[in-house]
């Protein structure tokens, strides 16, 4: 039974100042000495960044469609163990989740796995006593959410906000919190959102507190902490990876990480603990070599295409890389990965263990992903089904003959990525904590490897 004290910060719409509410909530009772554990609905790598620097505890994703509704509230409580209070941030409009199929993967459905009330953070800036009805239709549309209050954002005035209040008084919901119209807090954005955290460390740290500090002055955290408090347990079994027995040493596997790719679920690198490897982090911007005696590599997301200069002209890391997989050491390498490993990104020379050139383009591509394995691999049998997401704005040109990774059913049927030796690189982002095999699988191709 978990009877961790929990939030879900909702919103009726994307920019209506979701993240700033549920980072300066995190930030502010952590600054009152709880510890908190922070969540975000949804496939996203960024904001669980900036959760992680307002709590100083890893963001973890709850993502229902990747994962499957049945493992988040497991997943939940494995996060949120032995903490005082949970604080999700959901995604997009409170409703919206994968296209087309209904609920599945919104943030109404993950509050109700979780048995989570909600807190309605509304954009009011337009609006007067028509909040009333905004906030009435949010909360009569599914009885199973229990939209648990309001905070009110980008408040005009004192006139304003009174004329709000009143007109919330006849939905029988509570404003919890009245934030101001401000200047945004500086959290600059690029082609894929926020800039993450670990580029901009030091300025990230002001931006959390700033958040913070707008989150005391207009918000009731008492009263929030009392709504918290009202979530019953949730009943079943936590999460936990597998351990495994070790005999021997285990196999060290490199991960990359620093600016350039930061984009990772924290289970991975617990999976791959638990299946009995020794976890050892790299920053391709900066290690010229791999770490000893590296017997796999993982290289996840993030954006090699604004480092690009930088990683080319790391020659002696992008060799040992080139030298690693060309001995046939499990590699697993998903989009900024895959970008990496191609022979040129723009223009710039990559490590080319791939034959293909990959370029920036105007189109993004954004959505989830229904996968099977086309060939075998280092990560999965042939015909293992996985759940995925795509996030980019590169295309990639393949040579003639490539062995694709995945066939994709949703939301057309085509074949991506690579299989070659012991290279799987992917433009698809899973997680692994719907299918532990394949960090088992992963560990037991290096633990060979090593030997």
């Amino acid at each position: 039974m978990v009877s961790v004290p929990r939030l879900v910060v909702a919103a009726p719409a994307s920019n209506s100042g979701k993240t700033t509410v549920a980072t300066g909530l995190m930030a502010a009772f952590a600054g009152r000495g709880l510890a908190v554990s922070p969540h975000k609905v949804g496939p996203d790598y960024i904001d669980p960044g900036y959760h992680a620097l307002a709590t100083g505890r890893p963001g973890r994703n709850l993502d229902a469609y990747m994962c499957g509704p049945e493992l988040i509230a497991p997943l939940f409580g494995h996060g949120a163990a032995g903490c005082d209070l949970a604080v999700v941030e959901g995604v997009m409009g409170l409703y919206d989740g994968a296209s087309g199929q209904g609920e599945l993967a919104s943030t109404a459905q993950v509050s109700k796995l979780l048995r989570a009330p909600v807190v309605l953070v509304v954009d009011a800036s337009s609006q007067s006593r028509s909040v009333a009805a905004l906030v009435h239709g949010f909360a009569s549309w599914d009885p199973e959410v229990r939209i648990g209050g309001v905070i009110l954002n980008k408040v005009g005035s004192d006139r304003h906000e009174a004329l709000l209040r009143e007109a919330l008084e006849e939905t029988g919901l509570p404003v919890l919190g009245a934030l101001r119209r401000a200047p945004q807090v500086a959290t600059p954005s690029r082609h894929l959102g926020l800039v993450p955290v670990a580029e901009r460390q030091a300025d990230a740290v002001g931006a959390v507190a700033a958040m913070a500090e707008r989150v005391r002055e207009g918000c009731d955290l008492d009263a929030l902490l009392a709504l918290a408090r009202t979530a019953p347990g949730l009943p079943g079994a936590v999460w936990e990876p597998e351990q495994r027995p070790v005999a021997g040493a285990r196999p060290v596997v490199a991960v990359a990480g620093g600016a350039a790719f930061t984009f990772a679920y924290a289970e991975h690198a617990e999976l791959l603990r638990a299946a009995g490897a020794e976890v050892a982090v790299f920053d391709p911007l900066r290690d010229e070599k791999l770490p000893e005696g590296t017997a796999g590599l993982v290289i996840g997301g993030g954006f090699p295409e604004v480092y690009a200069p930088e990683l080319s002209a790391n020659e002696p890391l992008r060799a040992a890389v080139t030298e690693l997989a060309s001995a046939g050491a499990p590699v697993a390498a998903e989009c900024a990965g895959l970008l990496y490993l191609a022979r040129e990104l723009d223009g710039r020379p990559m490590c080319g263990v791939l034959d293909a050139s990959a370029r920036m383009s105007r189109r993004l591509t954004l959505g989830y992903r229904s996968a099977v394995a086309v060939s075998d691999s280092v990560l999965a049998e042939a015909g293992t089904r996985l759940r995925g997401h795509e996030f980019h704005r590169t295309v990639l040109e393949p040579g003639a003959g490539a062995v694709p990774a995945w066939g994709l059913h949703q939301p057309e049927r085509r074949v991506e990525g690579f299989v070659q030796r012991g290279v799987h690189a992917s433009y698809v982002h899973t997680h692994w904590a719907a299918a532990p095999g394949v960090a088992r699988r992963f560990v037991d191709h290096c633990r060979r490897r090593a030997v």
